[in-house]
């Protein structure tokens, strides 16, 4: 039997040597695609293990963005640190803006909000970290002040503010170097979970443009800067498949990348099976090849089903050289259903991460802050401690990152 090392150290050598063959191809067409391949497979590798500073900067009261209003203490340069100290190379930062945005037509960012958000920003940029910040939770209608609604009749004026908001984002990042990475919107979609509709995608669309557009034309290195851009709900059949996602041109970007390079990406979140990953029940507590108990095990949403997934994704746009970026994953906290629990939510989260790297994309553990019965949580944020030592370990096994004394593999 092949041990967990040897197929981790053997996905990476099948990784190494797909990237060596297309460096390498002998027509003058691979030779143009691996170009394309290599600077995107570089920042996915760059990138490592990524965690999600949910609940926080898009936590919201009274229809204001207000990062204690969930739960949660400030976020602090400790709290960085000791992400930083567990071996996560990327931290995510989802942003709401709301009843922060003043009138039209200027729409002008609060500015203490706007340095908080760079305040939060720099913690993990000095520290040598990758950052993704986004426009969070202004598209969701359940949130008082939400305004990103790609239903609306007022697309005019949403369109405006998009741009002026972004803009202004834009301009106080634009001479952050490539660690820092943009993202246009999170889980935007008219709020039912049918199929996608119309004209709601080609909105969406829209705002993809805008935002790349807006954010090229701001300069420095946002000319070239890596941007992300989700399809419909993040979904990943929604935006691989015939759906209606567009992806936006990139016309206004600096003349220094070659013609062939892509400087955007593609997001999208996993949380299949919903029944084990999210459900706030304790019916479905085990997932993957080592579940031992069929009636607490999804029948869908296994490993061939993740692999399946991710391979889409792959197929249609990691090939063209955009990047794939797995903003969010995770499981919920049984356990108190289930004492196993947590066992098959790091077999999770390391398939899911290795998943990802197989197929050339970045993956970013959602923690919500929340630890105990259906808490996302690894750490507590006012104690300051593990609390999920066993998924961050998966988490870097699934990436390839070896932990100080957890005794790992690593591939380096």
């Amino acid at each position: 039997m092949v041990s967990l090392a040897g197929k981790i150290r053997a996905v990476f050598l099948a990784v190494l040597l797909t990237v060596a063959a297309s460096a390498y191809g002998a027509t003058h067409q691979a030779s143009a695609d691996s170009a394309a391949s290599s600077s995107a497979a570089q920042i996915v590798a760059d990138m490592g293990a990524g965690w999600n500073l949910g609940n926080q900067l898009e936590a919201t009261a009274n229809g204001y963005p207000s990062e204690t209003a969930w739960g949660q203490p400030a976020v602090t340069q400790a709290l960085i640190d000791k992400v930083r100290a567990a071996g996560f190379k990327t931290i995510r930062i989802p942003v709401s803006y709301l009843g922060y945005i003043g009138p039209g037509p200027n729409y002008t960012i609060n500015s203490s909000w706007l340095n908080r958000i760079q305040e939060v920003v720099n913690y993990a940029y000095n520290r040598g970290l990758h950052v993704m910040i986004n426009m969070h939770g202004d598209g969701y209608k359940s949130i008082n002040g939400s305004w990103l609604i790609c239903d609306s009749s007022s697309q005019s004026t949403i369109k405006a503010k998009y741009e002026k908001v972004w803009q202004q984002v834009a301009n106080r990042f634009k001479n952050y170097d490539q660690r820092l990475i943009l993202e246009s919107m999170n889980e935007e979609f008219d709020g039912q979970y049918g199929n996608p509709t119309q004209p709601c995608y080609s909105n969406i669309n829209s705002y993809n443009q805008i935002f790349v557009d807006t954010v090229r034309k701001t300069g420095g290195n946002n000319s070239s800067r890596w941007l992300l851009v989700p399809g419909w709900n993040t979904n990943i059949d929604y935006t691989a498949g015939n759906y209606g996602f567009a992806l936006p041109s990139d016309q206004y970007r600096s003349p220094s990348i070659p013609a062939n390079e892509r400087r955007i990406m593609i997001s999208v979140h996993h949380y299949s099976p919903w029944d084990f990953a999210g459900e706030e029940s304790g019916t479905i507590t085990q997932w993957g090849r080592a579940a031992t108990n069929p009636s607490k095990t999804s029948t869908w949403g296994q490993e061939d089903y993740l692999d399946s997934q991710l391979k889409k994704m792959y197929d249609v746009f990691v090939t063209k050289g955009y990047p794939v970026v797995v903003g969010e994953y995770g499981a919920i906290d049984k356990s108190s259903f289930d004492a196993s629990n947590n066992r098959y939510r790091a077999d999770f989260a390391r398939a899911v991460a290795a998943t990802a790297k197989k197929y050339g994309a970045a993956s970013v553990y959602w923690d919500n802050g929340t630890n105990g019965r259906y808490g996302f949580g690894l750490f507590d944020r006012r104690s300051l401690t593990v609390t999920q030592q066993g998924i961050i370990n998966a988490i870097m096994s699934g990436v390839g990152t070896r932990v100080a004394g957890s005794g790992l593999p690593s591939d380096s």
